[in-house]
């Protein structure tokens, strides 16, 4: 499935990309430019309410905490580096699937930034082999966060 990005979003990925240079992802591009407008907003979750979710947001987050859950094999040895290089993509795709949908209100879109700069660094990880870890435990946070943050009626049912 290809995404359709509006143009202004697609020039300013471009961008960002020449100004990361080649070593950098998309994603990383994507991140700043989410970050940039997530930043308006504070995320300042109502008493006892979470977020609303779309359809988009829950199958990104069920999609990151499956490869999050492959991505643990590598603790005990048991993935290369193209196989953690695949992981990564996995969580590049689903955060650029999140980000490229996004029709969150503004502050719940700002609490989904703080997630998936988590998702992010730790695809960066994999993708380098460096500091696996401790992106696994930031990644395992975040995902135990999202259930506290977002109202994702079938997170805790859902199979990873």
């Amino acid at each position: 499935m290809r995404i359709r990005l509006p143009k202004v979003f697609a020039i300013a990925l471009s961008g960002m990309a020449l100004l990361f240079g080649a070593g950098a992802s998309a994603q990383d591009a994507a991140h700043t430019e989410h970050a940039a407008h997530a930043q308006s907003a504070q995320a300042t979750l109502p008493t006892g309410q979470r977020w609303a979710t779309d359809a988009p947001l829950r199958d990104g987050m069920r999609r990151i905490r499956q490869a999050v859950e492959a991505l643990g094999h590598a603790e005990h040895g048991h993935l290369d580096s193209a196989q953690m290089a695949n992981v990564a993509k996995l969580i590049d795709t689903a955060v650029q699937d999140m980000i490229a949908n996004c029709k969150l209100k503004p502050d719940a879109d700002a609490a989904l930034h703080g997630l998936l700069a988590k998702f992010i660094a730790g695809a960066q990880a994999a993708r380098s082999g460096q500091g696996v870890p401790a992106a696994l435990a930031d990644m395992r946070g975040a995902l135990a966060r999202y259930p506290q943050l977002f109202d994702d009626p079938d997170w805790n049912a859902s199979t990873p």
